[in-house]
């Protein structure tokens, strides 16, 4: 069985705000972010991996650091992005854009999975581009052991594509930041071998 760790990235400032970034904001880890890079790379440093994925936003690679150092083979998927949010990226988390945000919640939940922002990508949208990085870790079978780190949006949309869920499942997984999905991959089908797990982050004291 393959193995394929899947996490999303460190803390940002702007996750700390509350606003979103999206693929249109390339933004670094904040010191809470480096400190749950660190305190995965603790726990997981020993994990014998292949290889590693990330997207093409420097958070991701940036939380995954010490394992690239370390000697690892590293590919950026641009598949693996994050959902962009089109004219809201970046912007304040005022009563406006959280209305939006709800608005574009709703939509999905009742099924219109094309709709979108201006300028930005619908859930459907990502759904086929992140079926790259799918054939990617379905068809390299000499990478036994894989991390993959992504995106909270993208990866909830992930999760879907790879187990064969409905996208009016992606609400069924949680996704805080630095989380880990473990799948495993046999036989030409994904499975969760441990579920938004944050045990790394047991006393992780901030600041």
């Amino acid at each position: 069985m393959k193995h394929i760790y899947i996490i999303r990235h460190g803390e940002t400032e702007l996750n700390r705000q509350g606003i979103v970034q999206g693929r249109g904001i390339n933004s670094d880890l904040n010191d809470t972010g480096r400190a749950q890079a660190e305190a995965f790379y603790q726990k997981y440093k020993d994990i014998p991996f292949d290889k590693i994925y990330t997207s093409d936003l420097k958070r991701t690679w940036q939380t995954v650091q010490k394992f690239i150092d370390s000697g690892l083979p590293w590919e950026r998927l641009s598949g693996l992005d994050e959902l962009a949010w089109g004219i809201w990226e970046g912007k304040p988390n005022s009563e406006e854009a959280r209305d939006a945000f709800r608005e574009m919640l709703k939509s999905w939940e009742d099924g219109d999975y094309t709709a979108h922002f201006e300028g930005g990508e619908s859930v459907q949208d990502v759904y086929e581009r992140l079926k790259q990085p799918m054939e990617v870790l379905s068809t390299r079978h000499e990478e036994e052991t894989v991390l993959l780190c992504m995106h909270g949006r993208a990866m909830r949309v992930f999760l879907c594509l790879l187990l064969d869920k409905p996208l009016s499942e992606m609400t069924e997984f949680p996704h805080q930041n630095t989380v880990l999905y473990k799948m495993g991959f046999e036989e030409g089908k994904f499975t969760v071998l441990e579920f938004n797990s944050a045990v790394h982050l047991d006393g992780l004291v901030i600041g």
